[in-house]
């Protein structure tokens, strides 16, 4: 991957934080590297590379810098928002895909051989999918060794280490310093039982209202709940299940995690993330919309406003289902029979009970009775009493149901974009409204745009903007390709 030279030594000459997590600053005088905004002096030209990933920097013999923490910057906007196999890569790794099924696991996932995928990654990454999972490995122990009580071995094996001494091995090369150094060195009194507590970095400006308004319509008992400016819910993840809660603040989102195994805590990181689109740009965003005269004096007052994304792609796509042509609340309602009729067949996947310590006295507070989504197994398997909708919208969430649970449909965040909605466009029932929201929210589409959709027609027409779904459609053109955050605004302006 080329970068520019020039551009990137300006921004960290003016240690600019949009660009933490785009790019890497290696400094060969002190062996280090830093995130762009690093509060350190700015090194002399001569004396610094750039890197486009953290694992490239880490393959290149840098070691991470103990006062920016560059292994904690916010993930790449770039990648984030791609469609091709790049950006799909970095979402899986993101995820924990390499942990899990390895290499050729990935690889399968994509369609590529591991071969050509390594070729691929390496040449835009500067670092192949064993290297990148491997800075992802170093980040979740350090983590875990600085937040946790948990046993040095437990951590290696928890975090994806295939033995203590590759554990060793890498927090040596990577932090300078051994696990029971770091360990030390953390705070006094940060470590809680049972409890991970989590700074999410973001790029400002992040406007935490629009987001919490937006989920605490949509809540359902048991699954989630907004408690004040805290929002947490139950999270069902590759080993076990969880709890979490994600308190904004400034430049950190704060998220308390209980985990019922701590190998889930990157996949539980990646999901927060993609909830509260952290890996946003928001300037990038902003500047393209405040353009437009009838965004202009929104964006001014309201800056960095997110989409709400989703922590389980196939729940997002029953909530557009059954939100098809009804209101909110009346969604909501339909959704919790569904809910109670999964649970009377123990569907839900049930917390531990026991206490919840934490340090934000809201955190987690009545977590053990927050579940996960059902998965799509137990929906398809309901009786129709269970449903209280039209046959035909049953027969769609059925068809939904037994498309991911048969592996017929993928909505994960590593989805093929395009060929993700033409198969939903093939199940009965489900038009590109249906389709549209989903790519939006569930894989995370930032050029969606649903001209049909009648609160976006309200809120164009509230900002003196065609009303027509045509002449919308028309006028969204110059929005784009942020087209999925322009849509959140109409229906905020609705």
């Amino acid at each position: 991957m080329e970068l520019d030279f020039e551009r990137c030594y300006r921004a960290v000459d003016s240690r600019d934080q949009r660009f933490d997590g785009c790019f890497y600053t290696a400094v060969r005088t002190t062996g280090i590297y830093c995130r762009p905004s690093c509060p350190a002096v700015t090194p002399k030209r001569e004396n610094v590379t750039f890197y486009p990933s953290s694992a490239a920097s880490q393959r290149a013999g840098f070691r991470a810098c103990r006062r920016c923490r560059p292994d904690a910057a916010p993930g790449s906007p770039e990648w984030d928002v791609r469609a091709d196999t790049i950006g799909r890569a970095m979402r899986l790794i993101g995820d924990g895909v390499v942990d899990r099924e390895g290499v050729t696991g990935l690889a399968g996932r994509l369609g590529y051989t591991e071969r050509h995928l390594n070729r691929m990654l390496t040449a835009e990454l500067g670092a192949g999918p064993l290297a990148l999972a491997r800075a992802q490995r170093a980040q979740t122990a350090r983590i875990l060794v600085e937040t946790t009580e948990l046993g040095l071995a437990e951590i290696a094996f928890a975090a994806g280490f295939g033995s203590v001494r590759q554990f060793n091995d890498t927090m040596l090369e990577v932090y300078a310093g051994s696990p029971s150094q770091l360990r030390e060195k953390r705070p006094a009194g940060r470590a809680e039982a049972g409890v991970i507590n989590l700074r999410l970095a973001y790029r400002p400006p992040f406007h935490a209202a629009s987001l919490l308004e937006f989920l605490e319509a949509r809540t359902l008992p048991g699954v989630d709940e907004v408690c004040g400016d805290t929002y947490q819910r139950g999270l069902v993840l590759p080993h076990g299940s969880a709890t979490v809660a994600l308190r904004p603040g400034e430049r950190w989102v704060f998220a308390t995690l209980r985990l019922s195994d701590v190998r889930d805590l990157a996949p539980a990181v990646a999901r927060c993330r993609r909830l509260f689109d952290l890996d946003a740009d928001p300037v990038a965003v902003d500047g393209m919309l405040g353009a437009d005269p009838a965004f202009a004096e929104a964006v001014r007052r309201e800056a960095g406003v997110r989409v709400p994304r989703a922590v389980d792609g196939f729940e997002m796509a029953v909530r557009a289902v059954v939100g098809q042509q009804v209101s909110v609340v009346g969604a909501r309602t339909t959704l919790r029979r569904i809910l109670r009729a999964a649970g009377d067949l123990g569907g839900v996947v049930a917390l531990s009970e026991g206490p919840s310590p934490t340090t934000e006295p809201t955190a987690l507070a009545g977590a053990s009775e927050l579940t996960g989504f059902p998965t799509a197994a137990v929906i398809a398997g309901l009786p129709d009493s269970a449903f209280g909708m039209p046959a035909s919208r049953r027969a769609t969430i059925r068809a939904l149901a037994s498309a991911v649970a048969d592996g017929k449909l993928d909505l994960e965040p590593g989805a093929d974009r395009p060929e993700t909605v033409a198969r939903l466009l093939e199940l009965p029932g489900i038009g590109p409204w249906t389709a549209g929201y989903v790519a939006m929210r569930a894989i995370g589409d930032p050029d969606v745009f649903l001209e049909t959709d009648l609160a976006a027609r309200r809120g164009a027409a509230a900002l003196d903007l065609p009303d027509s779904p045509k002449a919308l459609a028309k006028h969204a053109e110059r929005w784009r390709p942020w087209r999925s955050y322009a849509l959140i605004r109409l229906w905020r302006a609705a």
